[in-house]
This record gives structure tokens, C-alpha cells and sequence, in this order.
């Protein structure tokens, strides 16, 4: 596997939602996706904060840890909330070729 490879993130959504019949006693994910979409979005800020600090420090393994950390607590959030990658891939290929300071603007209208 290339580390360029963002089908990752496909597979390990594939994980997380095979733990949502795990023992919460034997697995963390299935702890997260037993407390609803409340534990999921509380670790998901946890876990930005933490980034956040990585990134201030200047620390780029600590931030690559940390972003790791951030984006499997993410797959979690969209696990609770039945949101699914698929879902989140078209949003962004919605959003290509369009400029970000015109694509903010559109949703503030």
C-alpha cells in the first residue's frame, strides 16, 4: 500500500462500523458508537485540540499522530451519525474547481 493511498480511510470506516456489534467492554469504537453521536463529537473536539497543539509546537510527528487520531474519531462521528464516506467524497468533488472564498460565501447566504 502506498502511504499516498486515501482508500484508507475507506477501509478503516469499514472497521468502525464492524464494531458497532463489539463488545464496548473489548473495544473503544464500539464504546464511542455506544455513547451516540454525543461521545463521538466530545472525543472528535479532544482530538482537534490536541492537533491543534501539535501544529503550534511545530511538531510535524506529533501533528501526523495527532491527525491520525483526529481522523479515525471523525470516521467515528460520521459512524454515529449515519453519514457515510460516500457521502462526504461527493460534497467535496462538489466543491472542486470552485473557489473556497466563493463557496464560504454561497453557504452564508
Amino acid at each position: 500500500m502506498s502511504h499516498s493511498d486515501a482508500t484508507i480511510l475507506d477501509r478503516l470506516f469499514a472497521v468502525i462500523e464492524s464494531r458497532r456489534t463489539a463488545d464496548p467492554a473489548a473495544s473503544w469504537t464500539a464504546q464511542l458508537l455506544a455513547g451516540g453521536p454525543p461521545a463521538a463529537a466530545r472525543k472528535l473536539g479532544e482530538e482537534s485540540v490536541e492537533a491543534i497543539i501539535a501544529a503550534l509546537a511545530e511538531d510535524r510527528e506529533a501533528l501526523a499522530a495527532e491527525s491520525a487520531d483526529l481522523l479515525y474519531h471523525l470516521l467515528v462521528l460520521w459512524a454515529a451519525t449515519g453519514v457515510a464516506p460516500a457521502d462526504v467524497w461527493r460534497a467535496l468533488e462538489a466543491r472542486q474547481g470552485t473557489s473556497g472564498v466563493a463557496e464560504k460565501a454561497a453557504r452564508e447566504k
